[in-house]
């Protein structure tokens, strides 16, 4: 357990910058991987909580078939909505409370690290609101000329500092970003 719980952006984008087309597909994601996935397996097991949109949980529940996405049971998922539905899926919670009061009511609990898996309007939000430490950014060697952004887009200036580059075989690029505190305390926004 964690004394403080970072919350990570851990995504893909085109070189572009879009984390999916305009009707929020990612096929162009589909592409054979390198040996050890970009360290995703590292990454999926220094987590215990998966945060997301509704419009990108809605999106992966379809690609799932159907099938739940909160199975493993270590991972807590909360997905932001605001018309949640009546009920939830197991290991699934909607959330519709601010998520400055979100955030501090899931860092006062012990856990792991939090993905933020997106998409662009509540990682904006997050990122608005000062409460993502990281971005963790895969950039893939593909254009797609137009899509979802990766943030949802509005007038803001938010220094990061880069603390890795990771060069993959296959052309692909993971950026690592913190977001400096002296940036959030100011909720990102230029005056």
């Amino acid at each position: 357990m964690k004394d403080h719980r970072k919350i990570i952006v851990y995504i893909a984008t085109s070189v572009d910058g879009f984390i999916a087309r305009l009707d929020g597909s990612y096929d162009w994601l589909e592409r054979p991987r390198p040996p050890g996935n970009y360290g995703y397996g590292q990454f999926i097991r220094s987590i215990d909580t998966v945060l997301w949109g509704k419009k990108t949980y809605d999106q992966a529940l379809a690609r799932s078939k159907g099938r739940n996405l909160g199975t493993d049971p270590r991972v807590k998922n909360y997905v932001f909505a605001h018309h949640p539905p009546e009920s939830a899926p197991p290991g699934v919670e909607f959330v519709t409370e601010p998520v400055e009061e979100f955030t501090h009511r899931l860092r006062s609990q012990p856990g792991e690290d939090i993905w933020m898996m997106g998409g662009g309007q509540i990682i904006a939000s997050f990122l608005d609101a000062g409460l993502i430490d990281e971005f963790r950014i895969h950039v893939i060697p593909t254009m797609i000329g137009e899509g979802i952004p990766l943030l949802h887009p509005r007038h803001r200036l938010v220094p990061l500092e880069l603390r890795s580059v990771i060069n993959f075989p296959d052309g692909v690029v993971q950026l690592v970003y913190a977001v400096p505190k002296e940036s959030s305390n100011s909720g990102g926004h230029e005056p």
